[in-house]
């Protein structure tokens, strides 16, 4: 992961950081009034993540890893996931030559 772009590697990080804020908030670790609607922003971003998967299905399936796992990261990330899979077919065409 480390040859992604900066600001992939800043959107993931800021997708964890909220899916974090919202499991602490909903095991009462948070104190009241501490990013109260994490859960329910966390939520929005994992349906339209989800909703993600079959619009860009061809771009999940280039994923060199096995199929759950770039679906689960396409859950978790959406476009953060999926951008770099853009060209996989254009180097795996490249490459064939």
């Amino acid at each position: 992961m480390s040859g992604l772009a900066p600001w992939l590697l800043a959107g993931k990080a800021l997708c964890v950081v909220l899916y974090a804020a919202a499991l602490a908030r909903l095991a009462g670790w948070l104190p009241d009034g501490v990013f109260p609607y994490a859960p329910w922003i966390a939520a929005v971003f994992i349906v339209f993540h989800a909703i993600e998967v079959p619009i860009f299905w061809r771009r999940v399936t280039k994923y060199r890893g096995p199929l759950a796992v770039s679906i689960a990261l396409t859950v978790l990330f959406g476009l953060l996931h999926l951008t770099p899979l853009r060209g996989a077919s254009a180097d795996t065409a490249a490459s064939a030559r």
